[in-house]
């Protein structure tokens, strides 16, 4: 019989940012390949969310958690600790914001706390995830970058740069730790229709000039990014280290 290398029967999850958007699109992706998932958000309903997936007859449960509380982060990592039982297979680090200001505007507050959630936060878990992985000699890390991370944007310096980070923090990682087993990689998502995006999408002029370049003409769903983290997920990945996947529609390439 083949093997499958997508199937991820018998493998552990856990997905941050996973109550709603990209998040919960990969989350959904990776337990219908055959993953436990464990749903990880600041919105408490996300326990009501990994519920509606164990009703369709997926394997989930949801944790609520501040990322951007470095003592909620320690309690969460210790929850899931004991939960798996010393044993990660998956971790996909998505919990993410956007706050819009003009550079000479940007108050420090904000740029501390985009930093805060969308890098220290991805490191912070990724760390932890690296050093159970490495005592299985295998795992999965896999980041949520951006397009930003190489095209910028305009009022977004924090968010920019933090996803600059992320594509960074990857690569290092996976140069340490590709030899112990250990994928890291990172997603780039494209301009996607999600709550993050909602003042894009609601300014007519931006939102012409941004979907006129994405050759798919189109924004992305959720739902695009479920291959994508299943694939670097998968043993259909093992060689795969360090990169950055665009999931963007085109958008990169023009």
């Amino acid at each position: 019989m083949r093997r499958n290398l997508f199937d991820l029967s018998g493998r552990s999850a856990v997905v941050t940012g996973a109550y709603q958007g990209l998040g919960l699109g990969m989350a959904r992706g990776l337990a219908e390949a055959g993953a436990s998932v464990m749903l990880v958000d600041v919105n408490p309903l996300v326990t009501d969310r990994a519920e509606e997936l164990c009703s369709e007859g997926l394997s989930a449960k949801g944790y609520a958690a501040n990322l951007l509380d470095r003592s909620a982060r320690w309690e969460l990592k210790r929850t899931l600790s004991a939960d798996l039982d010393g044993k990660l297979d998956i971790l996909v680090n998505n919990a993410g914001i956007q706050i819009r200001h003009p550079v000479l505007e940007f108050p420090i507050e904000d740029w501390d706390t985009v930093l805060e959630l969308n890098l220290t936060a991805a490191f912070d878990l990724a760390q932890w995830a690296a050093n159970i992985m490495v005592k299985q000699g295998k795992g999965k890390i896999i980041n949520t970058a951006s397009v930003n991370s190489l095209a910028a944007g305009v009022n977004t310096v924090a968010y920019c740069a933090a996803k600059a980070g992320i594509m960074q923090m990857t690569k290092v990682m996976s140069n340490e730790l590709s030899s112990q087993g250990i994928n890291v990689n990172c997603i780039a998502p494209g301009y996607m229709a999600t709550a993050i995006n909602t003042a894009l999408v609601e300014d007519e002029k931006r939102f012409a000039e941004l979907s006129q370049r994405i050759p798919a003409k189109r924004w992305g769903q959720p739902q695009d990014m479920a291959g994508a983290a299943v694939y670097l997920a998968s043993d259909a990945s093992e060689y795969v280290c360090g990169i950055m996947l665009p999931v963007d529609g085109g958008y990169l390439g023009r």
